[in-house]
């Protein structure tokens, strides 16, 4: 996590005071009874349903009465993750983007999501400088059931030959005004991440233009999971 902070301050996103104060406000645990004096947690495991109301469950039987528990979900419904405990008033979504230093922050509610609770965590994103946004519990909210489509169909043109990765990062980039292509883009968020948002949209919608792409299906499979792996749509071993 320093590493990931001093590349930010090397861009100028933040000074080295900045991380030296977060760093000495940090504790790290192995231990999740630690999470016991939490007045908020925020769970941000891989996008796996029956993992993340693993996690639930557990969190919900060890954190203080009134601690809410927020998921950094970025496609799974919250209503059903709140359904995994005891106290689904005090669960909300709370989607940082990739990377977390992007000012936006999705904010959904499930059902059961109580005011209390969606303003005490809206006001913290915005103590935490973060710009927020209110999403309906649909599968992928609202930046994925946009941003996957598109990745998924720049995967689909990359199969069938209408371009090289090369190509079709650079038409978006200089055609549409998007820092970086989409290749690119999924190869940063990685590629079995993409995959577990798509096979979320296609099977709570059951619609075929959510289907993912083949070619994206066999990179996960090789391993190919993008620049986390050094080696996604582009190699970065080199």
């Amino acid at each position: 996590m320093t590493k990931r902070l001093n590349k930010q301050v090397e861009k100028g996103r933040v000074t080295k005071e900045d991380v030296d104060g977060l760093v000495s406000r940090m504790e790290s645990s192995t231990n999740m009874e630690d999470l016991k004096k939490a007045d908020i947690i925020i769970e941000a495991a891989t996008e796996n349903l029956a993992l993340k109301t693993t996690i639930f469950e557990k969190i919900d039987s060890i954190a203080k009465p009134g601690a809410i528990l927020a998921t950094n979900t970025s496609s799974i419904s919250i209503t059903k993750i709140a359904s995994a405990t005891k106290r689904p008033e005090s669960v909300v979504g709370m989607h940082f983007m990739n990377p977390v230093v992007m000012k936006g922050v999705e904010l959904i509610r499930g059902l059961k999501t109580s005011d209390e609770t969606y303003e005490e965590t809206k006001a913290l994103a915005e103590a935490m400088g973060k710009t927020t946004t209110l999403a309906k519990d649909m599968p992928g909210f609202i930046a994925n059931r946009i941003l996957m489509p598109y990745i998924n169909e720049a995967c689909f043109a990359l199969q069938e030959g209408i371009g090289s990765c090369e190509d079709i990062d650079v038409t978006m980039k200089l055609g549409t005004g998007v820092p970086m292509g989409p290749l690119t883009l999924a190869d940063l968020i990685g590629l079995d991440t993409c995959l577990s948002i798509l096979q979320v949209l296609h099977t709570e919608f059951g619609d075929s233009k959510y289907r993912p792409s083949p070619i994206l299906v066999k990179h996960v499979e090789a391993g190919w999971l993008g620049k986390k792996t050094g080696r996604g749509f582009y190699d970065y071993s080199k």
